[in-house]
């Protein structure tokens, strides 16, 4: 009886370990998670240089990020994780001079009249693509120095 129980208290302790191969069809349930503020391709073509701060805090909600230290700086990001698998990554950053918006940054940035015309914004990076998370993902973490990656593998 003692070595019963003791070989179910072994199983269900292998249970709960990751690295012990599951059954087909059964895994842990991850959660959907959605972080960050939702920037669309029309929230952004909303914006024209010169608005203010409370104009383009009108149009695209409030910041994700406003650093103390760089208040001419709006960074605005969305994360989007299904399955525990990111779908979805953006980022947008607005600058201000003297409290007047002088450009946008980012994956996702207003285009001019034509479908196939340059992004309008003055300083405006790259033109919003189906691969654009991808490659911000990856120019982003070439950028990052070591705490920095070591902060995005804990969760920051």
């Amino acid at each position: 009886m003692r070595s019963a129980r003791f070989v179910l208290l072994c199983v269900a302790a292998l249970a709960g370990c990751s690295g012990v191969p599951s059954l087909p069809g059964l895994s842990a349930y991850k959660i959907d998670v959605q972080q960050g503020n939702v920037v669309t391709q029309d929230m952004v073509a909303k914006l024209k240089p010169g608005m203010t701060k409370a104009q383009v805090r009108f149009a695209l909600g409030t910041p994700m990020i406003v650093d103390a230290f760089h208040s001419d700086r709006w960074d605005y990001v969305y994360r989007l994780e299904k399955g525990g698998k990111l779908l979805e990554h953006r980022k947008i950053t607005a600058v201000f001079d003297d409290d007047k918006l002088t450009r946008i940054e980012g994956d996702v940035v207003p285009m001019a009249a034509g479908a196939d015309a340059a992004p309008a914004a003055a300083g405006a990076q790259k033109p919003a693509t189906a691969d654009a998370p991808e490659k911000a993902q990856q120019e982003a973490q070439q950028q990052k120095g070591f705490f920095g990656r070591m902060l995005e593998k804990i969760g920051f």
